[in-house]
């Protein structure tokens, strides 16, 4: 990766709807190697997918939490069989696997207190080898950025 394509992929992150033409004349180059390049970006897979990102409240998600999970066992089958159950809830936006007192941390969203209440009590207290669960509840996000800094020189 040179530095075109990150300028490219810094100019993707801000607005993906661009067109090739578009993202061409920022970068300076013509229509046809700007598309080439990001043909390769996404065949290689540093372009992950596209997507549009909304505005929480404007859609009724209003609460946010960070829930710590510890496992009971945690052998690789054990592990995985958490990780399946927890890929099927829509409410979790990310599950990340943890080294140090606990084994994973989920970002749920939902759409107030009581709807989380109802979610961690159905539905995630009842995946099996959940030794404990702590949730932090959002106050305010200072900063939530979607898009990475990669350096252009």
């Amino acid at each position: 990766m040179d530095k075109i394509d990150a300028k490219i992929l810094n100019i993707l992150q801000q607005d993906c709807t661009l067109s090739v033409k578009d993202v061409a004349a920022m970068v300076g180059l013509s229509y046809t190697p700007t598309y080439e390049r990001i043909k390769h970006l996404e065949e290689s897979g540093v372009i992950k997918k596209s997507a549009v990102i909304l505005n929480p409240s404007k859609v009724g998600i209003k609460l946010f939490a960070y829930c710590n999970i510890t496992l009971k066992k945690q052998s690789r089958e054990n592990l995985k069989n958490f990780e399946d159950e927890v890929m099927k809830m829509p409410e979790i936006l990310e599950v990340t696997s943890l080294s140090g007192i606990y084994d994973y941390m989920l970002k749920i969203a939902t759409t107030d207190i009581d709807a989380y209440n109802d979610f961690v009590v159905n539905k995630l207290a009842n995946i099996p080898n959940i030794g404990q669960y702590h949730s932090n509840i959002v106050m305010s996000m200072v900063k939530n950025e979607t898009s990475y800094y990669l350096p252009e020189n």
